[in-house]
């Protein structure tokens, strides 16, 4: 009898799998995470996913699988590259930028959605409020209308007779509008001119820049945007050539060449979706899980690129920044 049970122990379990297979599956299916980014340029943002959901024990290729998908910069081809990710049967998508948000909202309403780096999530209609996000989307915030005028101020710091600022932005980003208010804002109170630099394709950047010689700018300031990153190269040339200094929010224009930046750290937005990511697929609701607004930013000063164009950085500004290229 004492050896018969431990058969009958084992059946019985063996039947149960074969009524519920599906239970099973789901079980042991190991987690996909979709990832709907702007463009291959900020592929290092998905290292920076990987590193935090490494911390938290998930290791691609071993117990979840990661699928990227790039918008090129080009706002038309989110909804069908969110689509794609859908069919892929994903267990979660997390997003880079505002306009890739909205297309996967646009695209389901039941699979959870992380915002990596969004500007304004309720401006955007993305979520109800910071604290109860409501729906299936929550993630990062990275507004903070300070900065704007922040970026102002440093570029008045670095070259003290600056009156006319270039402000280009893409007009087709709703997180851009944002900070073309802001800045605008910002610009009245210090008494500086902004001259709109609005750009949605290369020829557009082509009339910009000669609007920004004809008139004179006596610097730029140069809006995040999924376009603006595909022609960050371009831009970085023009200010070089006419011996403008700039101010970035992204980074990695810097990095690449850029004068100075002022903004959040994206690179660690990224690694802290992972936390979100995690809580998700451990059972937690989206609607239940506050939106993070972030505060820290980081300033980044080119010293090679002032050199090109003949500006001398002041000490005290150098002492400030968080990283010091030489």
């Amino acid at each position: 009898m004492n050896k018969k049970f431990p058969l009958i122990i084992l059946v019985g379990f063996i039947i149960i799998i074969s009524l519920h297979p599906a239970d099973a599956q789901k079980r042991t299916k190991t987690p996909t995470i979709g990832i709907l980014l702007s463009t291959p340029i900020v592929e290092q943002y998905v290292n920076s996913l990987r590193e935090g959901l490494k911390e938290l024990g998930y290791v691609e290729g071993n117990n979840i699988v990661l699928h990227t998908r790039h918008g090129m910069g080009k706002f038309d081809l989110y909804p069908d590259l969110a689509a794609e990710l859908i069919a892929l049967n994903v267990d979660l998508i997390v997003t880079g930028s505002t306009p890739a948000s909205l297309a996967v909202k646009n695209a389901t309403n039941t699979i959870p959605i992380v915002m990596a780096a969004v500007a304004d999530p309720v401006g955007a209609g993305l979520v109800a409020s910071l604290a109860r996000p409501g729906g299936n989307i929550t993630g990062l915030s990275m507004r903070t209308p300070e900065l704007s005028g922040k970026r102002l101020q440093l570029l008045k710091e670095i070259v003290s007779e600056v009156r006319r600022v270039g402000f280009v932005w893409n007009s087709a980003n709703s997180s851009n509008r944002i900070g073309w208010g802001d800045t605008q804002e910002a610009a009245q109170l210090m008494g500086v001119k902004l001259k709109s630099i609005e750009v949605r394709n290369p020829a557009d950047l082509d009339t910009g820049f000669q609007t920004l010689t004809r008139d004179r700018a006596d610097a730029l300031s140069v809006i995040m945007d999924p376009f603006i990153m595909t022609q960050s190269k371009r831009i970085v040339q023009f200010a070089m050539k006419a011996r403008l200094p700039a101010i970035y929010e992204a980074r990695e224009i810097v990095i690449s060449g850029g004068l100075m930046s002022y903004s959040t750290n994206l690179l660690d937005l990224y690694r802290r979706a992972a936390t979100y990511v995690d809580k998700i697929l451990k059972g937690a609701k989206p609607a239940d899980l506050p939106v993070e607004r972030t505060a820290r930013a980081e300033l980044i000063i080119n010293l090679k690129a002032a050199n090109q164009i003949g500006l001398s950085v002041p000490p005290a500004l150098l002492q400030r920044a968080d990283k010091v290229i030489r």
